[in-house]
């Protein structure tokens, strides 16, 4: 039973994020935010939204107009919400449990009925916004009384509606366009090797460069690299500082071929674009076939790049380099191979050493425990991968390490490292081990737990990020979901590739340490790193969600040790006592779902380390300056980028190094949620942090490797200053 448990713990890492941002736990729009329109006076009209417990509507997102003749209309009229710093929007004003907007105006005479177009947006207390939602209503008006007056207060000069936000939000007067009118797409054939692409966004619209790709599909010929035309820099309010085309886009493609024959082939390009001082549309998917007539080159084509841009340094590319599936696949396997170095996973590879250790030279048992320890990481990855992708289709721009951002996940990982803790140290004897140490104290070992190893090896990876894995996962972001899997794939294969070695290779087991009582000892020893992990787990969720949830995690932690003595102690007794040591050790979970739903404290402005706090509105005012800026997108729960903070970020070579470029050092929190650096990531093509940028004085900004050195930033620093 407490195997089972300890898995349930563990399963609680991966299961939060997906509940956190599950669109199965919420009331569909229409029943969350409950909307009618009724016309007390001709000249009034009431909208009446009636909110679900537990959801909220944002008072700057709702608006309404008229969308039919015979009716000119104020903007809506809402009252005062409820003050709130929001994690998304910031200071904003929200609505709880109903609220009434109206819209005033005057009905020309013989009007009947009023085609309303509304618009509004909220969110639940689970942590989850719904897009922009848009309802068209029929509203139905009084008939005319003799001798009326037009409705106070209005405005009968005023233009036809205020846009869909009302006054002063910045929206178009037109209405927007549908998406096939506002972007067209097209493609043709200009050799065997090349294509030619047009997007073209309709005037008073505009296309994101950076988040727009294709994929080129047919039986061996794949795409190379876009060949983008000069952008235009634009601060959008959405993504922030971006490059963006306003007119039509005229772009070459290169095409990969395997073989030279006559092929057919269909082009998916997918693209993203706003009317301007408007809305944003969702990404957009559109596909079109070619046929693609014999000839060209096998192999590389001529306009892809298949090398590191000339900013990768030190044997690094950078993030968003361009790569082929065999080059990604083997910077993936190379990463996941390097992820077995970081220290976020040597605690239980140490765990894993120890069982094979303890196998006393029984290949068969040696190779059943790498084989199943490589499902475990394998089946994981893949988890991972598939839920990150789901995730970033349905419009969520979530990366490698997403889930730590959930002070739930880390509440759970803390538990299960205590856990863990306490079985090496022997409170509690496991059935079959977890984390894989391929024992218990009753000497017995089995697939379980060895699976179980190669899934907490990958929870407990997700705070690092090895060098190669920063390229091999933008690809797999940017690719079709089959070779993304593939990609996350050869991740945890080279994650697994260590003991998958020792299994198999006779020669290198033979140089484990013989089984003794050594061992005994060395397992004891093994749960101190143990607990450390479960301390600096609770140092980042005081970050996330102060001390209240510090307090909360604690009392888990009692309980569950509580919990387990219980169930040692009643191994031997009756239903009773396991009864009630099953129920300590539930009660001990309540603080992994209570940390979820507190808030998040508020950010103090400026950030420690002589850094100031990232803005795009402050990057973008720097930049016009024509200053030098260091970008350094970092997150608690970010071993990695703690280890450059304390090797070269946060030592006086650095500071020396910013003064000699007259750089700004900017910094970034993604430690919890926020949108604004999520999108610096997106704009970047990072998979997540740590993610480090020189802007520098005139040009393009260079991203730098995830491992840094002083050499790299002392030479990117002097190069952006030139």
């Amino acid at each position: 039973m407490t195997r089972w448990l300890l898995a349930l713990l563990a399963a609680l890492s991966f299961a939060l994020p997906a509940q956190a941002v599950d669109e199965a736990d919420l009331l569909p729009i229409d029943e969350a935010f409950a909307l009618t329109a009724t016309a007390t006076e001709r000249g009034r009209i009431e909208l009446n939204w009636d909110i679900a417990e537990g959801y909220y509507l944002y008072r700057h997102r709702m608006g309404a107009e008229v969308v039919s003749a015979g009716f000119k209309a104020n903007p809506l009229e809402l009252p005062d919400g409820i003050a709130y710093t929001d994690e998304f929007f910031g200071d904003v004003e929200t609505y709880r449990g109903a609220v009434t907007g109206v819209l005033t105006g005057a009905a020309a005479d013989g009007t009947r009925q009023v085609e309303l177009k509304v618009k509004y947006q909220g969110c639940a207390d689970l942590g989850i916004c719904y897009p922009p939602h848009t309802k068209t209503l029929q509203v139905s008006l009084p008939a005319a009384a003799t001798g009326s007056a037009p409705a106070a207060g209005l405005d009968l000069l005023a233009p036809r509606g205020s846009g869909l936000f009302g006054p002063g939000s910045g929206a178009t007067d037109s209405l927007p366009l549908p998406e096939e009118e506002a972007f067209r797409f097209e493609a043709i054939v200009d050799s065997a090797d090349q294509l030619l692409l047009r997007f073209t966004p309709a005037p008073g619209y505009y296309l994101y460069r950076d988040r727009s790709s294709v994929e080129v599909r047919g039986e061996g010929i794949s795409a190379g690299a876009i060949g983008w035309p000069p952008s235009t820099s634009h601060f959008d309010e959405h993504f922030g500082d971006v490059q963006v085309y306003f007119e039509p886009v005229d772009a070459p493609l290169p095409l990969r071929r395997e073989h030279t024959n006559a092929a057919t082939v269909t082009v998916v390009a997918n693209f993203q674009g706003c009317q301007t001082d408007g809305i944003c549309y969702p990404p957009m998917t559109r596909e079109v076939t070619l046929s693609l007539p014999a000839g060209g080159r096998v192999g590389a084509p001529s306009g892809a790049n298949l090398s590191a841009s000339p900013s990768a340094k030190d044997g690094f590319a950078p993030e968003g380099a361009p790569t082929g599936i065999v080059v990604a696949l083997l910077l993936a396997l190379a990463g996941g191979v390097i992820l077995n170095l970081m220290p976020c996973v040597l605690p239980v590879l140490s765990l894993k050493a120890l069982s094979l250790a303890q196998g006393g030279g029984d290949r068969r048992k040696a190779r059943s425990q790498a084989l199943w320890y490589t499902a475990g990481v394998l089946a994981s990855f893949a988890a991972v991968g598939a839920a990150a992708l789901a995730l970033r289709q349905a419009g969520l721009a979530l990366g490698w390490g997403f889930q730590l951002q959930q002070p739930g996940v880390i509440t759970a990982l803390a538990l299960v490292m205590v856990a863990i803790g306490l079985s090496l140290s022997g409170v509690v004897a496991f059935g079959a081990t977890l984390a894989g140490t391929g024992q218990s104290l009753a000497q017995k070992s089995g697939p379980a737990g060895d699976f179980f190893t190669g899934v907490l090896a990958v929870v407990v990876a997700s705070p690092c990020t090895a060098p190669f894995m920063g390229s091999a996962l933008a690809f797999a972001f940017a690719a079709s979901p089959a070779v993304a899997i593939g990609v996350f794939l050869a991740l945890g294969l080279g994650l697994a590739l260590p003991f998958l070695l020792i299994g198999f290779v006779p020669a290198l087991a033979a140089r484990l340490p013989k089984p003794g009582a050594w061992m005994e000892t060395f397992k004891h020893l093994l749960a101190f790193p143990m607990y450390l992990t479960a301390v600096w787990l609770l140092w980042v969720l005081a970050k996330q969600r102060g001390a209240d949830a510090i307090g909360l995690a604690l009392v888990g932690v009692v309980g569950l040790g509580l919990g387990l003595w219980l169930w040692e102690k009643a191994r031997w007794k009756g239903v009773a006592a396991k009864t009630l040591a099953a129920l300590v050790i539930a009660l001990s979970l309540w603080p992994v779902v209570a940390v979820q739903r507190m808030p998040a404290p508020v950010r103090a402005e400026a950030i420690s380390d002589g850094a100031v706090e990232y803005s795009a509105q402050r990057l973008e005012q720097l930049r016009r300056d024509g200053r030098v800026v260091f970008v350094n997108m970092t997150a608690d729960w970010c071993v990695s980028c703690k280890a450059n903070e304390r090797s070269v970020l946060g030592r006086d070579a650095f500071k020396a190094s910013l003064e000699r470029a007259g750089a700004v050092y900017m910094k970034g929190d993604w430690t919890n949620v926020d949108p604004e650096i999520t999108a610096f990531l997106e704009t970047h093509k990072a998979v997540g942090v740590p993610l480090y940028v020189v802007y520098p004085r005139q040009g393009e900004p260079r991203v730098l490797p995830t491992i840094l050195t002083q050499g790299i930033v002392d030479e990117a620093l002097a190069e952006a200053a030139r």
